[in-house]
């Protein structure tokens, strides 16, 4: 299944908040939505989930017009928008049949889902009496019960401790290798890396960069090389001596004194730099490109207006 926005536009007034929007998800993979609070992620989704209606676009499911009542959508909103002074299970089952379930089917899918997160116990509890973190697992049920086709998790690690976090790591796998189309917003770039294949980052209502993180990453200049190794001041007077030309620059890092970083005059250099090495033997315990993190290329391309 794929999901198509095609030229998705959107004003509020004269405030124009989305501008020519186009990018593609499919099953079984998971793409990142990435901006700084008021890019235009919230209005995206809510578009994507019939809350609002493009004012120009077309927003389809494998080629076709999107019809959200054959479709099934689960959202996990930043906000949490559940009811505190209700019965968990009372309140997870009435949202399942707001989506179409029986209550039948909602009670089982609730039974089911408060096992696999480890809060049936909870049950019959009311919602303001659990911590943060598990009214966090709470909502992820809500948002999975209905065993969606279109998963859209908003900043959904906030609040969790490493366990539960480790947890919902494991549902979002599941989830994706289950089939389902994956939408996942954060500025945790660190959940992006480990969740994402793809990216599409929003800034000032329209895309500003989308496509596979390897790619993107393989874009920049691939001449800054990180080198570890127990000799590491001794080989980083060998290299500035043997590769004086095609090295700009080779540095100790002061914290780690193990580590090399190389600036290169040229990528291709790369390769003799590690022949250089390994024919003087040196004790080397990595060798690799320093690649930009997602971190940086998210600032580089959010900092500045466009």
């Amino acid at each position: 299944m794929e999901l198509k926005l095609d030229g998705i536009s959107k004003n509020f007034g004269e405030k124009e908040v989305l501008r020519n929007i186009s990018l593609s998800a499919q099953s079984g993979h998971a793409m990142g939505l990435l901006g700084r609070n008021g890019a235009g992620k919230t209005t995206t989704i809510r578009i994507i989930m019939g809350v609002f209606f493009a004012d120009s676009g077309t927003l389809t499911i494998d080629g076709k017009p999107m019809n959200r009542s054959e479709i099934r959508i689960g959202y996990m909103p930043e906000e949490r928008g559940l009811y505190p002074k209700q019965l968990i299970s009372t309140q997870l089952i009435y949202l399942a049949q707001l989506r179409g379930m029986s209550k039948k089917a909602a009670a089982e899918s609730c039974d089911r889902w408060l096992e696999r997160l480890s809060m049936s116990e909870y049950k019959n509890k009311k919602l303001e009496t659990l911590s943060k973190g598990n009214q966090q697992k709470i909502q992820l049920a809500a948002t999975l019960m209905c065993d969606p086709q279109i998963v859209i998790l908003d900043e959904p690690f906030s609040g969790l401790d490493p366990v539960n976090a480790m947890l919902l790591k494991d549902v979002i796998k599941e989830m994706i290798s289950g089939g389902a189309i994956v939408l996942f917003s954060s500025h945790q770039m660190n959940y992006i890396e480990e969740f994402c294949e793809s990216i599409a980052v929003i800034n000032t209502g329209k895309i500003v960069l989308q496509g596979k993180i390897s790619d993107i990453k393989r874009s920049y200049p691939r001449d800054k090389i990180s080198v570890t190794s127990p000799q590491a001041e001794k080989l980083t007077a060998f290299l500035l001596q043997k590769m004086s030309g095609d090295i700009l620059t080779a540095n100790v890092d002061k914290n780690d004194r193990s580590m090399i970083t190389v600036q290169l005059k040229d990528p291709a250099f790369k390769s003799r730099m590690l022949r250089e090495i390994s024919d003087s033997h040196f004790d080397i315990d990595s060798f690799y490109v320093n690649e930009p993190s997602l971190n940086d290329i998210f600032v580089q391309y959010t900092e500045v207006a466009v």
